[in-house]
């Protein structure tokens, strides 16, 4: 008996969790992935699931899924839109909702295993299915890996991975070398000299001080790098004072930089730190600022010969007019330290789950940004069909691919 894959999809959108909280969504991954026969392992890197299908002799293929959530209400409005809260790593009571597809990721995954196990006399060889958390944190591969999942599970010869995203449903889309930029979360704390705002001119306020530096970190992309070059330097988060007659002490920024390569996060993150302590030190501050890193993932980079492989597999499998550039995104990714860390090929490719007709519509008036919610949006939702066939074609697709 199949796996009802839209009855699990449904229900793990209903059910989403934050960051290394995904111990109910690990579970009834690793009940599916058991129940099909596999050798699995759970509690890898706190909440991670890896689970073991050998099939004789032959290479290795690491297939990657990530399960967490993101600290958003949904706004969709579907009849099994999410309405579960929960606590952040800052201690706030916050929405969750699965706003960037993971539960679609977990969905096919377990899909693609099914038809794997069911073609086994079709290949050989060993597939290692990793289910990730925290990757929204850019964490959980890193303790995946830190939790010695080389070590203990076989060694890939290649990974690889797929993510959901605002393409037409139906399509795939990947490209060889960088296809996803670099990125470094930034904490950046600014000390002034708080007091009462009757008297400014005793204090040193770090409020202006943020604000003078959040402006001036925007010329740092668009006066100091050269416009062909990927770069974003965002401040997303600006937290200071508790009431409005109090000039606070300090100012807390966190900050989101990308760039497409090791060579140019050098040279952002050196202009970034120059702007930070210069507004400092121009506002009279008594102390330095702090800035903490709070996460770097490397650039997503695929392998070029791995990925004309599968691109000619995938033309093969979904017809030519089906598989598509994305380019180079500007979001990041934590799925290349499995790939770095084992010395061995990634292929990493997006999948389609817009509506077809309202994709084609939007185009036509070109208001795809307003009118297709994209990732870590309150109103991204994925069609359930054919979202959840194309993903798992596409996983079997490419393991295949490289499964004697």
């Amino acid at each position: 008996m199949s796996i009802d894959l839209e009855s699990l999809y449904i229900d793990l959108h209903r059910n989403p969790e934050l960051s290394f909280q995904e111990t109910r969504t690990a579970g009834i991954a690793a009940g599916h992935l058991r129940d099909l026969g596999l050798e699995v392992a759970e509690g890898v890197g706190t909440t991670g699931v890896v689970a073991v299908l050998r099939n004789g002799d032959g290479p290795t293929v690491w297939l990657r899924a990530d399960m967490d959530a993101l600290p958003v209400t949904e706004e969709t409005g579907l009849p099994y839109a999410s309405t579960a809260t929960g606590t952040d790593p800052d201690g706030e009571h916050v929405g969750i909702m699965h706003a960037c597809g993971h539960d679609m990721h977990v969905t096919a995954m377990i899909g693609a295993v099914e038809q794997l196990v069911a073609q086994r006399a079709e290949w050989s060889g060993t597939a290692v299915i990793v289910i990730q958390p925290a990757e929204e944190l850019g964490a959980g591969a890193r303790a995946m890996l830190d939790d010695g999942a080389l070590d203990r599970f076989p060694r890939p010869d290649v990974v690889l991975g797929q993510h959901v995203g605002p393409l037409p449903a139906g399509t795939v889309g990947l490209r060889p070398g960088p296809q996803m930029s670099a990125s470094d979360g930034l904490k950046v704390v600014l000390h002034g000299r708080g007091g009462h705002g009757s008297r400014p001119e005793s204090t040193i306020d770090p409020i202006v001080m943020a604000a003078s530096t959040i402006m001036r970190l925007q010329t740092v992309v668009s006066r100091e790098t050269d416009p062909a070059l990927p770069v974003v330097v965002t401040v997303g988060s600006v937290h200071a004072g508790t009431k409005n007659n109090i000039i606070p002490a300090d100012a807390t920024l966190q900050l989101s930089l990308r760039y497409p390569n090791d060579e140019v996060r050098e040279k952002v993150l050196k202009k970034v730190e120059r702007v930070v302590r210069a507004e400092s030190a121009a506002s009279g501050a008594e102390r330095e600022p702090d800035i903490d890193t709070l996460h770097t993932l490397p650039a997503t980079i695929n392998d070029a010969d791995a990925a004309a492989r599968v691109t000619a597999a995938f033309q093969a499998g979904f017809g030519e007019q089906a598989v598509l550039d994305p380019g180079l995104l500007t979001g990041s990714e934590d799925v290349s330290w499995f790939a770095r860390d084992a010395g061995v090929p990634l292929v990493f490719w997006f999948w389609g789950g817009a509506d077809p007709a309202a994709f084609g519509a939007a185009m036509a008036r070109g208001t795809l940004e307003e009118d297709i919610p994209t990732n870590h949006s309150p109103f991204f939702a994925p069609l359930i069909h054919p979202t959840i066939e194309v993903g798992v074609k596409a996983l079997v697709t490419a393991a295949r691919e490289f499964l004697a």
